[in-house]
């Protein structure tokens, strides 16, 4: 699959890592992960990974979230945030290596991830500069399905920056302790 604008994978990243923290039991309880991206978690994984703990706990975190994800709603010819074409899940990959190497630049938005700002996944995800006023309202739009399991995005879509803001950000119509998954469609 082509992706018709390059992606910002570091956005992509924060994007994901926002969600995987809002999402955790200390928070919306819709993984079974408990302060892996918060302060505990970090405390924990540095005795075992002193250089990389951060990026440890992001692939933990990553992993129960794209498994519960996909346990609750799995739509075929769609993407979610945690399930993207495998090109863009390679590409994604390909940049860890890069962000291991420049760690320090990483510490404080991680740091600063261990107690998001707001109990609203919107505020938290406005307030790291992840979305922009329009990408807000137009997640605000979103409707969850009749039985609460998605928040699909209407339209077919090829991978960019703005539908990977609006999966994101879809996840603000879950509710405590039940998420709601936000999918789209794949042009082609």
């Amino acid at each position: 699959m082509d992706v018709k604008d390059p992606i910002d994978f570091k956005a992509l990243m924060r994007l994901r890592l926002v969600v995987a923290r809002f999402g955790e039991m200390d928070g919306a309880k819709w993984w079974n992960t408990k302060s892996v991206l918060g302060r505990s978690g970090s405390l924990l994984m540095s005795r075992g990974f002193a250089r990389t703990y951060e990026f440890a706990q992001a692939r933990v975190a990553f992993a129960v979230a794209a498994s519960r994800s996909k346990e609750i709603f799995d739509p075929p010819h769609s993407m979610t945030l945690w399930a993207l074409p495998a090109t863009v899940e390679d590409q994604f990959d390909s940049h860890w290596h890069r962000w291991l190497d420049d760690r320090s630049s990483w510490s404080s938005f991680f740091e600063e991830l261990q107690t998001l700002p707001s109990s609203d996944l919107l505020e938290s995800l406005q307030h790291f500069g992840l979305l922009s006023s329009p990408q807000i309202g137009a997640a605000q739009k979103l409707r969850p399905s009749a039985e609460g399991r998605a928040v699909p995005i209407s339209g077919t879509y090829t991978p960019d920056n703005e539908i990977l803001a609006l999966l994101a950000a879809g996840f603000a119509k879950g509710l405590k302790g039940k998420p709601a998954i936000p999918y789209a469609r794949l042009d082609g």
